[in-house]
């Protein structure tokens, strides 16, 4: 780890870093919250300066057998802190200034995972990394004597160059930002430079954009980058005057190497979503292969719980293949998985079919784990802004990978219920709506046997669509209410005394005795299974 980062981000205080401990996670110590476990974990200790704290959170990670502690320089390495680093062979790091906490997690996260779903070898494409882009816009920029960005078809910034200090007020905004600001863009479209752009073969230059304030703005010379007839994205320089034929040629050049890695980082990551849901699908699905895929996912030893995830129709007339469909479950898919990531230290997300699935790995003491993920959910959802529209099914706790169909089909079962009762919360665990389930499969038995109301039920129905009468209607709303004429009669806004005569006349019709429990019980099935009811 050390190795990779670097010394200039990492240095080891105390301690021993030449130990053969393997680093599976990344915990952030939190003082009011000791439930992360923290075995094989590089515990990050934020805020953390006191001797003595140090020293007794050293002893905890050691009963914890965790791998090393991360604090922020200057490190105060007292001989307490050293017999305690030396006693619990913990080594302490120290963190250098300048350096975020969250740089420093996501670096640490993303050599972690590296080896998660495949094992690929370095690549070269042209002499530089395979889907470094960055590496690609300093070559360019080299080549060209001004700095450069390059930027897919929605003007977010892919990857930039160094100098960009040199640049004006309006290039440093975009490259802060990872995206042209709206005001820019519009200022582009409005003098159709996006057009030229994308017709054109060779570099167009670009005037200097009107900025606020009177601030300094450059020329820019600009490339379409293409992939055959496709429109990958484009490549932006900003200079002080026109470039020559011989740097025109090198950045028309380069434009090609940039369209290689474009497509081999975008083939890259499809590769590896569909090698991801094909062994999320393999788990949920059980069978000979799901230790393995299981086992490749990271998700073996571990007690776990399914999440399904799905957005309502939006069009009955499409297929739900429809290309804007795919696209938004993988935006959600994209976005579940980086919030389950900061909860859980095992989980794996795919979009299965049309619903996005999660399995997450808990620990093997939380005893309320589908609890606790529906919670996540839930947050989730909030974070989302699309608790209204999207629905999950939280399934039971599978204790091995074996059990992990079983949770699926009750994770499954859950969001059914939820697709049906549209008014109801967002997040459904299994456990709490198990009836509800069975109640719709019940009612799924039924219709695909042709079964029709009868009886006294049966007689009502016939009734009213004869009659024009709310017989039905208002033996539901009494069976809903126990009885209580007052709060029922409220319900279907009718008056109570309007409502006890209603009742007199549906028994006289249908022969139902209300003073009966197994009568009540009959129509109350019948309603909720063979009829169509507003939910």
């Amino acid at each position: 780890m050390i190795e990779d980062l670097g010394n200039t981000l990492l240095e080891v205080v105390c301690g021993s870093a030449d130990g053969d401990a393997e680093i599976e996670h990344v915990v952030i110590h939190d003082v009011l919250d000791d439930a992360m476990p923290m075995r094989n974990a590089l515990v990050l200790g934020v805020g953390m300066s006191d001797p003595a704290e140090i020293s007794e959170l050293l002893s905890t990670l050691a009963a914890q057998q965790a791998a090393a502690l991360v604090l922020r320089a200057p490190v105060r390495a007292e001989e307490q802190v050293r017999a305690a680093s030396e006693a619990s062979r913990i080594p302490v790091l120290a963190l250098t200034r300048g350096a975020s906490w969250a740089q420093l997690a996501a670096m640490l996260r993303s050599l972690i995972a590296e080896g998660d779903v495949g094992d690929q070898g370095a690549q070269t494409l042209g002499g530089m990394p395979s889907g470094d882009l960055f590496a690609l816009a300093n070559a360019i920029a080299t080549l060209l004597n001004a700095p450069v960005t390059i930027e897919d078809r929605n003007s977010r910034v892919l990857a930039f160059s160094g100098r960009q200090d040199e640049a004006d007020p309006a290039r440093i905004e975009t490259v802060l930002g990872r995206q042209v600001p709206e005001r820019f863009s519009r200022q582009l479209e409005e003098r159709g430079v996006f057009r030229e752009l994308y017709r054109s073969e060779d570099p167009i230059d670009i005037a200097p954009i009107a900025t606020d304030e009177g601030l300094p703005s450059f020329p820019r010379v600009a490339l379409a980058v293409r992939a055959g007839d496709e429109i990958l994205g484009s490549i932006w320089a900003a200079v002080h005057e026109p470039l020559g034929p011989d740097r025109a040629r090198a950045l028309k050049d380069s434009a090609g190497l940039v369209a290689l890695h474009m497509l081999r980082e975008r083939a890259g990551a499809d590769v590896e979503r569909r090698l991801r849901a094909d062994l999320l699908a393999t788990v949920l699905e059980g069978g000979s292969g799901a230790a393995d895929a299981a086992s490749r996912l990271r998700l073996d030893g571990h007690r776990c719980v399914v999440l399904a995830l799905a957005a309502p129709d939006r069009s009955r007339d499409e297929s739900s293949a429809d290309a804007r469909g795919i696209a938004e479950r993988q935006h959600i898919a994209d976005a579940f998985a980086m919030h389950l990531g900061a909860v859980y230290l095992r989980s794996a997300v795919a979009p299965i079919g049309d619903v996005v699935y999660a399995v997450v790995g808990v620990r093997t003491d939380q005893e309320d784990a589908d609890v606790h993920a529906t919670r996540v959910a839930t947050d989730f959802l909030g974070r989302l802004g699309s608790s209204r529209e999207v629905r999950v099914g939280v399934g039971t706790v599978a204790d091995d990978t074996q059990s992990i169909p079983v949770s699926r089909v009750n994770a499954d079962r859950a969001l059914r219920v939820l697709q049906d009762f549209p008014h109801r919360e967002p997040v459904a665990l299994f456990t709490t709506v198990q009836v509800d389930a069975l109640l719709v499969e019940l009612g799924d038995l039924a219709r695909a046997r042709g079964d029709q109301p009868a009886g006294a039920v049966g007689l009502l129905i016939e009734h009213d669509r004869e009659k024009g009468t709310q017989l039905v209607a208002t033996l539901r709303a009494w069976l809903d209410a126990f009885g209580d004429v007052s709060v029922a009669s409220a319900r279907i806004y009718t008056h109570p005394n309007t409502f006890r005569y209603r009742l007199r006349r549906l028994a006289e019709i249908s022969g139902l005795d209300l003073t009966d429990p197994e009568s009540r019980f009959s129509a109350m099935m019948q309603l909720r299974l063979l009829t169509t009811v507003e939910r």
